[in-house]
């Protein structure tokens, strides 16, 4: 059974991924007309009360994906040159909790966010100069470049466009929303290794 917790993915008309919403939200946005359609496996059956002239009990069917009207804030976002904001945990997610120096999975709170090229030589906070990084290896590169350090860098870091951030943002992404996800990934995406290794489609 799933939890309440499980989260729906909207989406525009054309069905370009916008954000993930509880189902509370999902239900208002039925409620208020704004689901154009829906697809996916049926997450919610929510029970209202009962008419009384039929009485029958209403209810509402949530889907995992929903499309919803409007969607115009969505066209930056669809531009090649969109760059989604970058957190630690987005950062983390990326590079699938590994440290892209020694290699090793951490917890979120064992790992930190290290500039390729350091902010004191010019290097950028942006997505294609930062990786996760253990504590450890992170200290013991410092202030300096990995070749400086003597360190490998296992995978070259990347700028993930809005589907793929939408995907590093969702807690307990479902098979059918993955799926749907992974067709608007870029071809070259890394995010496809790691879904098929871990055969979740």
């Amino acid at each position: 059974m799933l939890s309440l917790n499980q989260q729906v993915l909207r989406t525009d008309l054309a069905g370009m991924p916008l954000e993930w919403v509880d189902y509370r939200v999902a239900a208002r946005l039925y409620y208020l007309g704004q689901v154009a359609y829906a697809c996916g496996h049926t997450l919610f059956r929510l029970h209202g009360g009962i008419n009384a002239h039929t009485r029958l009990r209403s209810q509402l069917v949530i889907h995992s994906i929903i499309a919803t009207y409007g969607g115009h804030q969505t066209i930056a976002k669809q531009q090649d040159d969109y760059v989604p904001p970058l957190s630690n945990r987005t950062l983390f997610q990326r590079d699938d909790h590994i440290c892209l120096y020694c290699g090793q999975r951490f917890s979120a709170r064992h790992l930190s966010r290290d500039h390729v090229r350091p902010t004191s030589k010019g290097g950028e906070d942006h997505w294609n100069n930062v990786v996760t990084a253990c504590m450890r290896c992170n200290n013991i590169k410092a202030g300096r470049s990995p070749e400086d350090a003597g360190m490998e860098l296992l995978a070259v870091p990347f700028t993930p466009n809005h589907a793929e951030y939408i995907y590093l943002m969702g807690r307990h992404v479902l098979a059918d929303q993955m799926e749907f996800l992974r067709a608007h990934f870029p071809r070259t995406s890394p995010l496809h290794r790691r879904i098929i290794a871990r055969g979740s489609l």
